[in-house]
């Protein structure tokens, strides 16, 4: 079980903080211990700590940042929760798939973060771009209202099953893949986007559009560390003509 300390749930701009106490309750019944907490809108306080029922050690613990960025600095795979109709179609996991996929890139010593929208609105579609892939779960289309801390305890199942399935029967090992972090990753797009303007090729006023797709290009192709840095090089001798 030491496997899942690699695994971190980041929660972003929570606006209540029994939310807070409920998510760390549903995430200490799973084994899970790594709570980072993206600009919450009120700190953790007494009623957080009253609803986690227990699990106060993983408020009391918490990592408080400013920025989602800060939050998946030094992570290898980041997963973010999202309804499925989204206008930028991205690379996709069900629900059950997202525990089996956390466990197995932990398993390689990776580490992971699955991240949680703002109550009511989620994520933006800027910060799910930051995402190597989005998860949703499969609840009534007549009535798919899940709460935060339920949607945690759904995602945090998963990930122990998937975890206890490894213990009962190793899982086959994957060809060891050297993945960039994803701090190098957004450095990355920053260089893209720069030699993009200097070419010419993205208009200075409007970058977006264009940036979005190769953003989601890259990510379908999981960038391998190797390639980040041949494709770096690459943008360094266009620079320099």
């Amino acid at each position: 079980m030491s496997l899942l300390e690699n695994i971190k749930i980041v929660l972003v701009e929570t606006s209540h903080t029994g939310n807070i106490g409920s998510a760390a309750r549903a995430m200490k019944t799973m084994g899970l211990s790594k709570l980072c907490l993206v600009n919450p809108i009120v700190k953790p306080d007494s009623q957080s700590i009253s609803l986690a029922a227990g699990a106060s050690d993983i408020i009391k613990q918490a990592q408080i940042v400013s920025s989602m960025e800060e939050a998946i600095a030094g992570c290898q795979l980041v997963i973010g929760t999202s309804a499925r109709s989204r206008h930028l179609q991205w690379p996709h996991l069900e629900s059950f798939e997202s525990g089996e996929k956390i466990i197995e890139e932990v398993q390689l010593g990776y580490q992971v973060a699955l991240v949680f929208g703002r109550e009511r609105v989620g994520l933006t579609n800027e910060e799910l771009q930051k995402c190597h892939y989005h998860v949703s779960i499969p609840a009534n289309p007549e009535y798919s209202s899940l709460n935060l801390a339920m949607s945690v305890q759904v995602l945090c199942y998963e990930i122990r099953m998937a975890m206890l399935k490894l213990t009962a029967q190793q899982l086959p090992q994957s060809e060891m893949i050297s993945y960039p972090k994803n701090d190098d990753i957004e450095r990355f797009y920053q260089h893209l986007e720069q030699t993009l303007l200097q070419t010419g090729f993205i208009n200075v006023s409007h970058p977006g559009q264009i940036m979005g797709r190769l953003r989601r290009l890259f990510t379908r192709a999981r960038l391998e560390q190797q390639e980040l840095n041949i494709l770096r090089g690459i943008l360094t001798s266009i620079s320099k003509q």
